[in-house]
């Protein structure tokens, strides 16, 4: 049976660093998880006064990361913070109160960023956010990746030293997951 893991980045970008580092870590997943892409573009600004009636957009991004026993959080730092439209999705799959998709579900949080930190301040930021969402999240290893251009190539393979960090990471989560997941 396999298990199936949202991967939601927090990046608009077509070409982003991070979504290269979630498809790099969907071929580096053990057999048992499937990971599948949670797009949050779409998604309107959140308002409590949209609660009742949500955009198609949120509900299918509820749904998507309802049927997952995990998530794994890409973020790029922005302002030494996570991105809005992280922020964003985050606000809408708390929301409203009471009906949240996130409780219980196991995470990961890995940050790519051309910075020398990694996206550590993002991570940072967002590991209390997970807590508050009672999302237990991976503590070790983390992965403040500094993007540099052979960090994956044009086919998005990863270098030797980087596939076996984020393999070991991948067999980590995994783990994780399957000590956490609510089945």
């Amino acid at each position: 049976m396999s298990l199936e893991i949202a991967v939601i980045v927090g990046s608009l970008r077509r070409d982003s660093f991070n979504r290269r580092i979630g498809q790099a870590l969907a071929r580096l997943a053990p057999a048992d998880l499937a990971l599948f892409d949670v797009p949050i573009g779409d998604l309107p600004l959140y308002n409590q006064d949209d609660d009742g009636r949500p955009a198609p957009a949120v509900s299918a991004f509820k749904a998507a990361v309802a049927r997952a026993s995990g998530v794994i959080f890409l973020t790029p730092e922005y302002n030494r913070s996570v991105p809005g439209v992280l922020k964003n999705a985050i606000d809408h799959g708390s929301r409203p109160y009471g009906e949240g998709v996130w409780a219980g579900k196991p995470a990961g949080v890995i940050g790519v960023s051309p910075g020398s930190t990694g996206a550590a301040m993002a991570q940072a930021h967002l590991r209390p956010i997970l807590a508050f969402l009672d999302m237990p999240t991976l503590g070790q290893p983390e992965a403040y990746l500094q993007w540099q251009d052979d960090l994956i190539d044009a086919e998005g393979g990863l270098g030797p030293r980087s596939r076996e960090y984020l393999a070991g990471w991948m067999a980590r989560f995994a783990d994780h997951v399957r000590l956490h997941a609510v089945r």
